[in-house]
């Protein structure tokens, strides 16, 4: 039996992923922002699923939460950061409240999760981190630039940590789902349009979403049991990508981001210091500073 620790879990990939994990008999807490949200859940499984009512932004009560979490369940192995929703409209058209609650729920949010688990899987001796992106943090749309911001950023984020924390037992997963079957479309929160952007790809992005003609081909449950697997296994993939619009998506984009970066060489390595060879190492150049 696992003990998991969700946030984002009164609907959407986190429903469903409390739902299987309990139904296979581990244990969960799970963050939800509204009372009763999974009341059947309790009612259900009993205290193997651990409720906390919270909203995600207020960093000292999500502290608090984390603390009172592992204290009462002893030991948490898998810290799933799921919770986030999107912002729609073109850069411009975007308020300023929208683009820093976006910036707050997608990205400081999960940073603050992060930092308020790692003292608590140090002490333990290790853990999991799995960290629920998008395909939006490897590839873009147009209308959707402060939430492709935020999941880039978060990806640089987890990165980053599972290279601090490797050498003390503590592993990350980046699950990068592309269009899945869930409530993300409904959540939406949708800017004010511009009527200069009509006819332009930001425009033809808004019909498409708002006509609901965006093509899902993802499955929430496949989704989810593909990321449990992944947790589950003994030494997981740094990056996950789920569905084959993902797949193909994110294969593009590193494809054209490699080939052109390889079209660079020969003027990247011209800003190199004459004096040095360009395979010099950077501690070398700034220690003759």
């Amino acid at each position: 039996m696992k003990t998991w620790f969700i946030t984002g879990a009164s609907s959407g990939l986190g429903r469903t992923m409390t739902e299987s994990l309990l139904a296979r008999g581990d244990r969960v807490a799970a963050t939800v922002r509204r009372p009763g949200a999974l009341d059947e859940l309790i009612a259900k499984h009993g205290d193997r699923l651990r409720l906390m009512v919270v909203d995600l932004t207020d960093t000292a009560r999500l502290r608090g939460e984390v603390d009172a979490a592992f204290a009462a369940l002893g030991r948490i192995d898998v810290v799933v950061s799921n919770a986030a929703y999107g912002l729609f409209g073109a850069v411009e058209e975007v308020s300023d409240e929208q683009m820093e609650r976006q910036i707050a729920t997608n990205l400081i949010a999960p940073m603050q999760l992060v930092r308020a688990c790692l003292p608590h899987l140090r002490r333990q001796g290790g853990g999991r981190i799995v960290q629920i992106s998008s395909e939006g943090g490897q590839v873009i749309y147009p209308s959707f630039g402060v939430y492709h911001a935020t999941k880039w950023g978060i990806e640089g984020f987890i990165e980053t940590v599972a290279q601090e924390v490797a050498p003390l037992g503590i592993d990350c997963v980046i699950v990068e789902p592309g269009p899945t079957a869930t409530n993300f479309g409904a959540n939406l929160d949708l800017a004010e349009p511009i009527a200069d952007y009509d006819g332009t790809p930001a425009g033809e992005a808004r019909h498409v979403v708002t006509s609901g003609s965006f093509p899902i081909t993802g499955d929430a449950k496949h989704t989810v049991a593909a990321i449990i697997a992944a947790a589950d296994e003994k030494r997981p993939a740094l990056r996950l990508a789920l569905g084959s619009a993902a797949y193909e998506h994110i294969e593009h984009a590193l494809a054209g981001r490699l080939d052109a970066v390889r079209k660079q060489k020969a003027i990247a390595y011209s800003a190199d210091r004459d004096r040095f060879p360009a395979t010099q190492n950077s501690a070398a150049i700034s220690a003759s500073d």
